[in-house]
């Protein structure tokens, strides 16, 4: 057979080494013939928009490259594929694909709205009683997929969060005056990202002395409260906030933010929101910084760790579709913390599909400001290990179709 694998959803530092896993796994198959990329992710499958990768990927050094290549070579999408029984043309023209191509497997790595498509596609297939398999591969950095410990993506982006907020932090201590640095990070309904600065304890460090989660119930006078519990002992002070932090109280404070037709405050930008508000109430310095994409896409100080386990979930992927399995997504399965051992497994994609893992609330403390230490022995093992960096007039080298 001819397979295709796609790339979906937000970019990612991992998600090229789990193409590299599909391809070089592939490799090694003798049933499997040619190895199609689908431009785009399903989208390049429904346009008919493949490219080989047998004649793309030629070399070792290729390979490398590929390895320490963030975002997606292939292109991605966030194509929500409807319901085959609300529309089944859509279905069609994928099968067409498929079919065309001799395409006997399709491997789809993403999120949770990925796997919705490998549950949806697996099912039509099966219904319409034609020999094609479909597996999901997971990725995110929100961490955020049920029935999986980890994902890949997530390790590389904890790692450069926690060693900005470190820089941040010494930054921030230079001066000799009372300051509030708040870090704005990724993560709209789960805080796993935003969580993973605790990890600086593991280091010694004190900061971020406040971490807000959007599984927190947090009202705006609370943070005031907590800085000015904190200023007791320090003078600059570091927070960490998740984008999708929820804020209650508002109203009682004059910030000038926007509201929606509804009257409801915007919560995009919570940071600059919280600058303003901190400045105004405590009268001191006050610096908003916003991550952004910069933590998706940071292969310079990613997760050896992260990279490799996102090629071998990839390879077990291909192992799994040529056992005859469909409509699963490769998961791990963590064994021990110390030493560091995983398992893989497949789950149902229809499990995973539409579903969020939230960070777990025993690993907040009582205050619902700061992270227990339980959360850093779950941290660490996902941040290690560096990546040997190819450079060219000492700027990393990326493979591009």
């Amino acid at each position: 057979m001819n397979i295709a694998v796609a790339q979906s959803g937000g970019p990612t530092c991992a998600i090229n080494a789990s193409l590299l896993g599909v391809f070089c796994q592939a490799l090694k198959e003798e049933k499997i013939n040619l190895i199609y990329g689908a431009k785009n992710g399903i989208e390049g499958i429904i346009n008919d928009n493949l490219v080989l990768l047998n004649s793309v990927i030629k070399t070792d050094e290729d390979i490398d490259l590929i390895r320490q290549t963030p975002s997606t070579i292939l292109g991605s999408c966030r194509y929500k594929l409807p319901h085959y029984k609300d529309d089944e043309n859509v279905y069609k023209t994928i099968i067409e694909c498929f079919e065309k191509h001799e395409i006997g497997a399709f491997f789809y790595i993403g999120g949770n709205d990925s796997m919705d498509t490998v549950a949806k596609l697996s099912e039509y297939v099966k219904e319409q009683n034609k020999n094609i398999i479909v597996i999901g591969i997971p990725k995110t950095i929100d961490n955020d997929l049920v029935f999986t410990d980890h994902t890949p993506g997530f390790g590389s982006a904890a790692k450069y969060v926690t060693t900005t907020m470190l820089e941040v932090i010494r930054d921030s201590s230079v001066y000799d005056l009372n300051s509030v640095t708040i870090v704005e990070i990724m993560g709209r309904n789960a805080g796993w990202l935003t969580a993973s600065c605790s990890l600086l304890r593991a280091n010694g460090e004190i900061a971020p002395h406040l971490i807000y989660l959007p599984e927190s119930n947090i009202t705006v006078q609370k943070i005031i409260d907590d800085i000015k519990k904190v200023r007791e002992e320090h003078k600059s002070i570091i927070i960490a906030v998740s984008e999708g932090l929820r804020l209650e109280g508002l109203d009682t404070f004059d910030c000038g933010m926007p509201v929606d037709e509804f009257g409801h405050a915007n919560l995009a930008g919570v940071g600059k929101l919280l600058k303003d508000i901190v400045a105004n109430t405590l009268h001191c310095k006050v610096r908003s910084i916003e991550l952004n994409v910069m933590q998706r896409c940071s292969s310079h100080i990613s997760s050896k760790t992260d990279i490799d386990e996102a090629e071998l979930v990839a390879s077990c992927a291909v192992k799994t579709a040529m056992n005859g399995i469909t409509g699963k997504m490769m998961a791990f399965k963590r064994v021990n913390n110390n030493p560091y051992t995983i398992e893989i497994e497949a789950v149902e994609a229809k499990d995973v599909a539409n579903k969020e893992k939230l960070f777990p609330k025993e690993w907040i403390n009582a205050e619902q400001n700061n992270i227990e230490d339980a959360a850093i022995e779950y941290f660490l093992p996902l941040i290690s290990g560096e990546q040997n960096i190819k450079t060219l007039n000492g700027l990393p080298i990326h493979f591009k179709i």
